[in-house]
C-alpha cells in the first residue's frame, strides 16, 4: 500500500502515453490507416548517398595517412627485392 500512491503516477503516464502511440496507425473507431504517400527516388537517390560518402570518406582516409605519416606514427619499411 505504501508503495502504490508513488507508483500510480507512473502508471497513469505509463497509461497516456500508450494511448497516443495507439491512433498513429489507427483511427478512434478501430479501421487502419492507409500507408503515408512515399518517393521512390531509384538509383538517382543511391548515387546521391554512395557517391558523396565514397569521396568523404575517401578525403578522410587521404588526411589521416598523411597525419600518420607525417608524425612517423606508421611509416611502410621499405624492402629490397632481390
Amino acid at each position: 500500500m505504501f508503495f502504490s500512491r508513488f507508483l500510480r503516477p507512473l502508471i497513469l503516464s505509463a497509461r497516456l502515453e500508450m494511448s497516443t502511440v495507439r491512433y498513429k496507425t489507427y483511427f478512434r473507431s478501430g479501421a487502419i490507416k492507409p500507408l503515408p504517400d512515399s518517393v521512390n527516388y531509384g538509383l538517382v537517390g543511391i548515387f546521391c548517398t554512395v557517391i558523396p560518402g565514397l569521396l568523404i570518406g575517401a578525403a578522410i582516409s587521404k588526411n589521416v595517412a598523411n597525419f600518420l605519416e607525417e608524425n612517423e606514427l606508421f611509416v611502410p619499411d621499405d624492402e629490397e627485392d632481390d
